[in-house]
């Protein structure tokens, strides 16, 4: 079976306009969420988000493009562009014209389609002749596509929590399968409007901490009260391994192994078999035992549900060796960035390995009686042979991606 290896790096999150600046602020422990400041949230049960602060699309796209396209397009362009040059492809002027694109995204443009119903209904506005094509989900990799000249596949993927993990996981597949030698994959979300924050909110999802929202994330705290909304994008470029060692490519680790699995339960209730199931069949894939697995970025997104139950799923597939595998979660910190937020923490997960660090979990203050798992709660200097990263979404979808050092890279 081919090898596929992560050459770039790409991302706008609320942490940082770029990959480098959002894992500094990681490893610093300090929190992306504030006030929403995007628009007057004012009666909604929760008013605190992850923004993007001064991001500036104008150094990735056209000015014409920036009015035409929804900012969901606009962030996974930017960190596609990020990731190519990361990966050296654009500076060395590789063609990409056989490569392949994967962009995940829970909600595309809600924001658009949001704006233009506002301004129909209350101003009689017309709607623009770009508003269908500039909000559907796959305009994000089919404008990222016309950008780089990609011509291989390009697919947009819909699996709510689970989209950006799943884009990266199906890249992986087509280039184990000998499809493309190259891939443009992540995820990308821009959800900080009226709609998903008041639809999140009635559903009970998100956290009502509005007076403290950089202690408003709290994975696997026993006072959790729900997740933060957050916006922005990650994507990571994807090579077959002799393709990378051709080209002199920087290495950040192999992508091993993925598993996907449907819970088949509840619409937004998680099941801790269905989670454990999709764990244990991406370790299989990976051909890695459970005592080799050192580090688990968890999908923790500070629901009372949803963190008991990867818990439970983690202790079913690990069980003794439960305490010696150390798991954190960067969305304490990001907030939770929807179908961006699965790439983002694959990519985090392979800086770890690159830089024997597990980042840390911010606001653990009393650790969830329901949660009984080694969380760090502090940076750690440690050597990570293999990583683990969930991802679970709306639908009970469930994707899994192991990662693991490539020896000498």
């Amino acid at each position: 079976m081919r090898k596929v290896v992560i050459t770039g790096l790409g991302a706008v999150t609320p942490l940082g306009n770029d990959i480098n600046s959002t894992w500094d602020n990681i490893i610093r422990r300090r929190s992306g969420v504030s006030q929403i400041t995007k628009f007057d949230a004012a009666g909604l049960s929760s008013r605190i988000a992850g923004e993007l602060k001064e991001f500036g699309p104008e150094k990735y796209i056209s000015k014409k493009d920036m009015i035409r396209l929804d900012p969901f397009v606009q962030y996974a362009a930017a960190a596609a562009l990020m990731a190519c040059e990361d990966s050296g492809l654009i500076t060395h002027n590789s063609k990409l014209d056989s490569a392949g694109i994967i962009i995940g995204s829970s909600r595309g443009g809600i924001m658009s389609m949001e704006k233009a119903l506002e301004k129909h209904l209350l101003k009689g506005k017309p709607f623009s002749a770009y508003l269908m094509s500039a909000s559907t989900i796959n305009m994000a990799s089919s404008y990222i596509s016309m950008k780089l000249g990609i011509k291989g596949p390009a697919l947009g993927i819909s699996t709510a929590c689970a989209s950006g993990t799943n884009a990266i996981g199906e890249a992986f597949r087509m280039i184990q399968r000998d499809d493309i030698e190259i891939a443009v994959a992540g995820g990308a979300e821009a959800p900080v409007c009226r709609l998903a924050a008041g639809g999140y909110g009635a559903s009970g999802a998100l956290s009502r901490r509005n007076g403290e929202p950089d202690k408003a994330s709290r994975p696997f705290d026993r006072d959790r009260d729900g997740f933060v909304i957050a916006e922005g994008a990650c994507v990571l470029v994807l090579e077959e391994l002799d393709h990378a060692l051709k080209r002199n490519a920087v290495i950040y680790a192999e992508l091993a192994g993925y598993g996907t699995s449907s819970d088949a339960f509840h619409q937004t209730r998680p099941d801790s078999e269905g989670e454990a199931f999709t764990i244990s069949k991406a370790l299989k894939d990976a051909e890695v035992r459970l005592e080799e697995v050192d580090y688990i970025n968890a999908h923790a997104t500070s629901t009372q549900l949803g963190d008991a139950a990867e818990a439970r799923a983690i202790e079913q597939v690990f069980g003794k060796r439960t305490k010696d595998v150390h798991v954190s979660s960067c969305k304490s910190m990001l907030g939770h960035m929807l179908g961006a937020a699965g790439a983002l923490e694959a990519a985090i997960t392979a800086l770890s390995i690159k830089r024997g660090i597990v980042t840390p979990t911010i606001n653990i203050e009393n650790p969830g009686p329901d949660c009984g798992l080694n969380i760090a709660a502090s940076m750690i200097f440690k050597d990570i042979n293999v990583a683990i990263s969930n991802s679970f979404g709306f639908g009970g979808v469930n994707a899994v991606l192991v990662l693991r050092e490539l020896k000498g890279s």
